[in-house]
């Protein structure tokens, strides 16, 4: 039986990492818009029908590919929220060879490449975000990350059901 809900696919953080976003966006997300845990989007909407070929394509990317390199990079203004960006083109160049693959199945949203990170703030008014991007980067120094795999979730409008997950297995570099 196929799923009706579209589909969401991320990029798994490492559990510090995770964590550390988790704990960032309780504190400063809206509490009634908070009904996800922090997450790093590559796909936004993919159709339901086609979740054999998504999902095929998903397994087979982790079991050939080695966790990316990756680097908390910079806090970002999203005018009226505040995320982290994360630089990791080895996650693009697998973003985009899956956007390849799934042509045909993407919409406007999803053919674009995505600037990858990690929001902790959104939909508050722009002076609350202008607070909080000075505060957070006051203190803020470029790091590693961890990126340590992929997962899909059916969209529903409220909490993500999550479908599968993926752990990078291949070699790095």
């Amino acid at each position: 039986m196929t799923d009706n809900a579209p589909i969401i696919i991320t990029a798994n953080m490492g559990k510090a990492d995770q964590i550390w976003a988790d704990t960032l966006r309780a504190a400063h997300y809206p509490a009634e818009r908070n009904v996800v845990k922090a997450h790093i989007t590559l796909f936004h909407h993919l159709p339901p029908q086609h979740w054999p070929e998504i999902k095929a394509r998903l397994a087979a990317m982790a079991r050939e590919c080695g966790a990316p390199d990756a680097m908390l990079s910079d806090v970002m203004m999203l005018g009226r929220g505040v995320a982290y960006r994360i630089d990791c083109p080895d996650l693009l160049m697998m973003r985009d060879e899956l956007a390849e693959g799934l042509t045909g199945l993407l919409t406007p949203q999803d053919q674009a490449r995505p600037r990858l990170h990690i929001t902790v703030q959104n939909k508050v008014e722009p002076a609350v975000a202008k607070a909080l991007h000075t505060q957070l980067s006051a203190g803020f120094r470029p790091r590693p990350f961890s990126i340590t795999g992929l997962s899909a979730y059916y969209y529903r409008g409220g909490p993500w059901d999550a479908i599968q997950s993926w752990t990078f297995s291949g070699r790095s570099g």
